[in-house]
């Protein structure tokens, strides 16, 4: 390429000061313009057989710069001869066939780095390129008409020069309209190269028909500069360009295109204009309507996926709250009371256990086929709504109140599921309407009422009843067992709300202190009750406890997560407990705390080979394992909530 840029700087040289001897001067004045076309070949060529995707673009610019420098070569040739030139003759079949390739190029190079531009960008590029199109025709053309005289074929080969100009520069505007004004590097450059060839080109078919033009002046230095410029844009680094959707050239490009065709429309009332130019005028303006009635139909489709997207639930696709408030205010307006229609608003019971078990992405699985039961379940009958978490809502249009009952055990069978180690139930609260309210608010606050009701009501059956059977029957095996569960749960309630536990956790956390020891049913009598320090094997075999009362609490699949925490209640600190050996804050929370408890209410009541300590010594105990057996966050909430009620005489262990 460095030989190229010399024999053009030589030339440019020659031109413009005269510093070549006449023999050379000559020579250069005949035969540079095809050396440099040439040259400029050679780098495309190149970057062919090195680019994939783009290797046809730049064979095909390689081949045009051929065909030009071809017919350059052949005039120069016939000039250095002194012979004269036929119009046409063969170097214009080289030019006219150059427009082909470069075409090609032009469009394969735009199609890879813009090929998934949006439909309406391509329209754009459209009406840009055909209004530039329509403003040079209605220039270079109608100069030519007016000042070439001759034979037909040699008007035909005249014409075809500037035809083939505008389409070169309609390619031109069209990526800049949709790879976009700021666009960098290979694109900036081709689109100089081929806007400096069509412009040259033009002056030159205009200046030739008036009788004006001049051979060997500044302006012959153009041709070889655009051949230049593609060469470089040849050998620029590979870049990414890609469609700017938010550059301002998408915009102004056709506006700028659109008022000019119009503007040619009126001139043609006043100065009478070729009729490629008004044809071309004429279709961008039919363009820019397609462009204009296309951009109201997006728009339409657009307000509607809004509405749509604001109406419904993104993980289940049901209707949300806004769509309910909406289909509410609806049917109301024309509820018929011997038809009338019941909401019913949906909480699931187990679904925060589940999500903590096995994790949020199985959570949204859970959420999507209850969602997609319950639509089933309501589909000809009402609809159905995901009001967000795990509360859901139907709308249901009763034949008669007589059938609400049955549509309300549909809705909570719809969104009951079971499995291994779960369980998730539906608590419901329903309204009838308009039998008691004609209001929307009023309609949604009276069945959120009704469904925290009974959802009370439900978690205390749930949780409640089985603990309270297990600790019965801990009871009946060891009476003291019992009073020792109570103590250790009173103790917890105080240093988790110091340590900051909320009332969700509270109550996970209250029945992990009331069955932590639960395991304990199954140690048999004469290792529970030994007078004795515990042998290795006997110790071996206590251990067991905490993962037996896991088994037995997960039975109930309500209580997977009190399972998991009466697990850990004996790990240590330090890594050194059991049954898994956790450590630090990889033992939750809960477990750390009821470990602190537990330790402190053993250590009040004694063992038989070990005689019962104080409270003094009690704490000092705990402070002393603090950062080994204990956290010493939990010992120290413990420690303070001790000694805020020390002033009661709450800090003794109560008599069984």
């Amino acid at each position: 390429m460095a030989a190229t840029i010399t024999a053009l700087a030589i030339y440019a040289l020659d031109v413009l000061f005269g510093v070549l001897p006449s023999g050379l001067s000559e020579l250069s004045d005949r035969f540079a313009i095809p050396v440099v076309f040439f040259g400029a070949a050679v780098p495309c060529a190149l970057r062919a057989r090195e680019a994939r995707e783009e290797a046809s673009a730049w064979w095909l610019f390689s081949l045009a710069l051929v065909l030009w420098g071809t017919g350059s070569l052949y005039y120069g040739y016939m000039l250095w001869q002194g012979r004269q030139i036929p119009t046409p003759s063969p170097a214009d079949g080289f030019w006219i066939v150059f427009y082909l390739p470069a075409y090609a190029a032009l469009f394969k190079l735009l199609r890879s780095r813009a090929g998934t531009a949006p439909r309406n960008l391509w329209l754009d590029a459209l009406v840009g390129a055909l209004g530039v199109v329509s403003a040079g025709a209605a220039v270079a053309i109608q100069s030519i008409l007016a000042h070439t005289p001759g034979t037909v074929p040699a008007l035909v080969a005249t014409l075809a020069y500037p035809v083939g100009d505008l389409g070169l520069l309609a390619l031109v505007v069209a990526a800049i309209t949709v790879i976009g004004l700021g666009a960098s590097g290979v694109w900036r450059v081709i689109a100089l190269a081929f806007a400096v060839f069509v412009v040259t080109d033009s002056v030159y078919l205009v200046e030739v028909a008036q009788g004006t033009y001049v051979s060997g002046g500044v302006m012959d230095l153009s041709w070889p500069l655009a051949a230049v410029l593609i060469g470089l844009a040849a050998c620029w680094t590979r870049d990414t360009a890609r469609p700017d959707l938010s550059s301002r050239g998408s915009v102004l490009v056709p506006a700028l295109s659109g008022g000019l065709s119009l503007a040619l429309l009126l001139l043609d009332n006043f100065m009478p204009l070729n009729g490629l130019a008004l044809v071309l005028a004429s279709a961008t303006i039919v363009v820019i309507l397609m462009r204009l009635s296309q951009t109201v139909r997006a728009n339409e489709r657009l307000l509607r996926a809004s509405r749509q997207e604001a109406m419904t639930d993104a993980l289940t696709h049901l209707g949300n709250r806004r769509q309910l408030r909406a289909d509410l205010a609806t049917h109301l307006a024309d509820l018929e009371s011997d038809r009338p229609l019941m909401l019913t608003l949906c909480d699931l019971d187990g679904f925060k256990a589940y999500n903590d078990t096995f994790g949020h992405p199985a959570g949204d699985q859970l959420l999507q086929r209850l969602g997609q039961r319950l639509a089933d379940t309501v589909t000809g009958h009402g609809s159905a709504y995901r009001m967000g978490g795990d509360e859901f809502c139907t709308l249901w249009h009763l034949d008669s109140i007589d059938h609400a009952l049955d549509r309300a055990s549909e809705v909570t069978t719809a969104l009951t599921e079971h499995g291994e180690a779960f369980t998730i139930d539906c608590s419901h609260g329903s309204v009838l309407l308009p039998t008691e309210t004609t209001d929307p608010t009023d309609a949604l606050r009276l069945a959120d009422q009704r469904l925290y009701l009974n959802k009370g009501s439900g978690r205390a059956s749930t949780g409640d009843q089985i603990s309270n059977v297990l600790r019965r029957a801990l009871a009946e095996r060891d009476s003291e067992l019992g009073s020792h569960l109570d103590w250790v749960a009173e103790l917890l309630t105080r240093t988790a709300e110091l340590l900051g536990v909320g009332p969700k956790d509270l109550e996970a956390a209250r029945q992990t202190a009331l069955l932590h020891d639960v395991g304990k049913v199954a140690i048999p009598d004469a290792i529970l009750n030994k007078p004795a320090a515990l042998n290795e094997g006997e110790r071996q075999f206590m251990r067991r406890h905490t993962l037996i009362g896991e088994r037995i609490i997960s039975a109930a699949p309500a209580m997977a997560v009190v399972a998991k925490l009466v697990r850990h209640t004996h790990e240590r600190h330090d890594g050194q407990g059991y049954p898994d050996g956790l450590s630090g804050e990889d033992i939750p929370m809960i477990s750390r705390i009821v470990s602190v408890c537990d330790a402190y209410d053993a250590i009040l009541a004694g063992r038989p080979y070990r005689a019962a300590r104080n409270h003094a010594e009690a704490l000092a105990e705990l402070r002393r394992c603090s950062g080994t057996q204990f956290d010493p966050a939990v010992v120290d909430a413990f420690v303070g909530a001790q000694e805020a009620l020390a002033a009661s005489s709450v800090t003794g262990r109560p008599n069984p």
